[in-house]
């Protein structure tokens, strides 16, 4: 289970998809996580959440640093897998860092 770090950066990253391929592009994201995104240096975690209208699918990732997550931006895997993704849905995703969690 992910723990929310103040250590690392955080992407947020919401797909924007047809319903009926939201379960598809999930399973592309799970898929390039499982095969190439767990390997990078650098990488922390990932979780992905569907949305109950079906048109979105969002990715909270964690990576050690905004040089790391620049790295996998810059990995031929990560970059083939991203390009079936676009193939499916258009994205918007920011990097973050924690300011406050209820446990602080």
């Amino acid at each position: 289970m992910t723990t929310i770090r103040k250590d690392v950066v955080t992407l947020i990253n919401v797909f924007t998809v047809e319903p009926q391929d939201q379960q598809r592009l999930a399973d592309l994201l799970i898929e390039a996580t499982e095969k190439t995104m767990k390997g990078l240096p650098g990488y922390v975690s990932a979780n992905f959440h569907r949305s109950l209208d079906g048109r979105h699918v969002a990715n909270y990732a964690q990576w050690r640093s905004p040089q790391d997550f620049q790295a996998m931006l810059q990995n031929p895997e990560a970059q083939g897998h991203m390009e079936e993704i676009r193939k499916l849905a258009t994205n918007e995703g920011y990097l973050y860092e924690v300011v406050y969690t209820e446990k602080d």
